[in-house]
Formats: structure tokens, sequence, C-alpha cells
């Protein structure tokens, strides 16, 4: 069984590296991709608790692109994470989150909802994690003001809602050309959620190389409208639980959303071939 869509600490998965292969090889799952946002900072971990427990481990990331003020996140797979120009690129994603971050902070402060987001910084920048918006829900259930990390969301951090801070970026189309001179191929993450099929046809042909079919939050219907638009632009198709931790908003247990192996395939050819 494969999933190719897998979150971590090293961003805002509730697992460590190690603890999320231990997981998946455990829920019977072969081939993993660890996907973290805007960091490669888990993956020395999972490769090494991939060789322990038997299972493929592929390196993997989503980075968050904006288009139109609007997040779209990008999957990368089978990249060098030691590439110098995606570090430096990476690098510049945290230092945003971080800005970000503290101005969330100031509107919950300004709420009445203070909660110290300083400590959180200080730890991502030693480990090379990437901080977001989960991270300060959990410090808002930590300091008593909300039951738990969707209450978070659904009260504070969601769009539209009191402290959102809309994201700045780059467009998807550099978010493909930085992944893919690092010699890795870029998927589109969850196509279904973000609803803007408009984006995607530009994408495809900046150079995107699949789109991501199989997902938690994608029902049947849109499964099969995705894999034919990805065959109609000539896409591969990728596919992942979006797993964060068991009881979150994404799939709560792993194995639930698998990649056909065939599809498998046909994303390493399209790596094979750059």
């Amino acid at each position: 069984m494969i999933d190719l869509h897998l979150h971590t600490t090293a961003s805002d998965g509730l697992l460590a590296p190690g603890a999320l292969v231990r997981r998946a090889a455990d829920a019977g799952l072969t081939t993993i991709a660890v996907t973290d946002h805007d960091t490669v900072g888990g993956l020395a971990e999972a490769a090494e608790a991939g060789g322990e427990s038997g299972i493929r481990v592929i390196a993997g990331i989503e980075i968050t692109a904006v288009e139109n003020s609007r997040d779209v996140h990008v999957l990368g797979y089978f990249l060098d994470p030691h590439d110098p120009r995606l570090s430096a690129f990476l690098h510049t994603q945290r230092d945003d989150r971080i800005r970000r971050v503290r101005e969330i902070a100031a509107r919950l402060a300004g709420l009445g909802y203070p909660v110290d987001v300083e400590p959180l910084v200080a730890a991502a920048a030693r480990g090379g994690r990437s901080i977001g918006r989960p991270a300060i829900g959990d410090a808002l259930v930590a300091a008593g003001h909300c039951v738990d990390r969707n209450d978070a969301f659904a009260r504070f951090l969601g769009r539209e809602r009191p402290a959102f801070v809309p994201r700045t970026g780059v467009s998807g189309a550099t978010v493909i050309a930085v992944l893919h001179a690092a010699g890795g191929i870029a998927s589109l993450a969850h196509p279904g959620v973000v609803a803007n099929d408009e984006l995607i046809e530009p994408l495809a042909e900046a150079g995107l190389d699949a789109l991501e079919v199989w997902h938690s939050d994608h029902s049947p219907e849109q499964q099969e409208h995705y894999a034919e638009l990805a065959d109609r632009l000539g896409l591969a198709r990728s596919g992942g639980s979006d797993y964060h931790g068991d009881g979150l908003h994404r799939a709560c247990r792993l194995g639930g959303v698998v990649l056909p192996a065939g599809e498998l395939a046909r994303l390493e050819a399209r790596a094979g071939a750059r």
C-alpha cells in the first residue's frame, strides 16, 4: 500500500518522523512520502526509520504557493533534500511563516486571547521545522482558550475568522521550477479542496507533473473528475491521506487513502525523465 502525503512534527503533524514511519508500517503501508510543509527537516529521521521498518520512504515536501491571494499547495517527490537552491528557497518560505505567525499572535492578543509564540518560533528555527497556524492552534489549546485544534481554526484561525492573516508568497510556477531544479517532480495537492480548476491548466503549462487525485477530502466524483483532467492534460496522478495525526481534520487513520502501484510507477518515470 502506498501513501504519498503524510506530515510529521517537522511541520504540523502530531507524530515525530520516526514514529510516523513505524505507525505507517504497522498500518500495512509499504511505500510512503513524508511531505512536510516548506521543510525537509524530517526526511533524514524518516529514511532511517524506513530502513529499520522495511518501508520505502520517498523524499517529499509540500510547498505553499500563492495564487490570487489564496494558498496553493504543491507536492514535491524524488527531490534532493540537500540541493542548495532548494535549501535557500525553503529558508525564505519559513521566514515568511514566522512573520505570519507573529502577526496572527498580535491579532489574538488584540482579541483578548494572548499566546506566546516566541518559544515556538525559537524551537522551529533550531530544528529547521516549519511553523504555521496549527502550532498557534495548539498554543491556544494549551492556554485554555480553545478545546482543540479544530476549535481554534473554527473560531480564530480559519479563513475569514478574526485572527486570520493572508499569506504572501511565490507563484505556483516558481515552486514547480524550484522542485524541478532539485531533481524532483511537482503534483498539485488536493485540487478538490483548492476548488479552482482554472489554475490547473496554466500550472500544467508551467511544468506541473501530476494532480493529487486520491485524497481524504475528495469524493468519488472528484476523484473521477481529476483523474480525467489529469489524463486530458497529460499529467500523472498522485494520492495520499494527508495524515496529520489521529483525530484531526484530515484522515484519522493511516491506510485509508492509498495510491495504486501503477500510478507510482508513472510518477517515478516522470522523475527519471528529468
